[in-house]
């Protein structure tokens, strides 16, 4: 599971329209860009998606946004459970400053699982899933923050992986990585899709197009096209779509 619905989706950040009448399903277990230029409401809507926004006092939405069915948004739905569902890596990596064992299981001790030999498993299959285990196996006492920046970021996905969430949101996780980094995040987040949703807000047009399934391209708060990635690259429906991809502004 880990289908999105957005439907009739507005936001405002108070008197400023941040996110227009937004509609699109996102598939379960295919990768998803959001793509388009800054300030366009990519990351915005990301951060709808596990109600990240809820942190800004002036933030306020209209629309439904479900997650396999379930408005997320409705009185009494359970945040924590929703933040576990629906996992985020940031662009800056950010590893918490104690060792490599215990950013990993942060999360799942915080969801009550205390006992060794379960998080030693946790722990070994979440750093395998992010394709770091045999890179830091002998270091995992070591600090987090002494790993390469390419190195924390995969941490930073192993540890969105530990409380085994159906989503993963990806807010440009390559930006800040050099190419042999953004090289390995790209291939593990194409391997990751067979177990989970993966959105990405990304400014690399070609990264879009090596890793994502679907793409969304944003424009001043809309979504001016949303479909299949090969379809979006290569017969865009709308202008403002093939103006952008081709160059002629953004």
């Amino acid at each position: 599971m880990g289908s999105f619905m957005i439907k009739n989706l507005d936001l405002y950040y108070g008197d400023f329209h941040a996110l227009k009448n937004i509609n699109m399903t996102i598939p379960e277990r295919e990768i998803t860009a959001f793509i388009g230029p800054s300030g366009c409401g990519k990351s915005t809507l990301l951060k709808s998606l596990n109600r990240m926004n809820d942190l800004v006092p002036s933030c306020r939405i209209e629309g439904d946004i479900s997650l396999d069915g379930e408005d997320i948004y409705q009185k009494n739905y359970d945040v924590n459970l929703l933040r576990k569902r629906v996992g985020m890596v940031f662009q800056q990596p950010n590893p918490f400053p104690m060792s490599i064992y215990d950013n990993i299981c942060y999360g799942p001790r915080t969801h009550g699982i205390h006992d060794k030999k379960t998080l030693d498993e946790i722990v070994e299959r979440s750093l395998k899933q992010a394709a770091i285990w045999d890179e830091v196996k002998d270091k995992l006492k070591k600090n987090a923050l002494k790993v390469s920046g390419g190195q924390q970021q995969r941490l930073c996905i192993a540890r969105a992986l530990a409380v085994e969430p159906e989503v993963l949101l990806m807010d440009e996780p390559t930006s800040a990585l050099d190419p042999i980094s953004t090289s390995k995040i790209e291939e593990l987040v194409q391997s990751l899709k067979e177990q989970y949703t993966i959105i990405m807000v990304t400014h690399n047009m070609q990264q879009a197009a090596r890793v994502s399934d679907n793409t969304a391209f944003f424009l001043s708060g809309e979504v001016c096209e949303f479909g299949k990635t090969e379809q979006i690259f290569t017969i865009p429906q709308d202008e403002r779509t093939e103006a952008y991809i081709t160059g002629r502004f953004g």
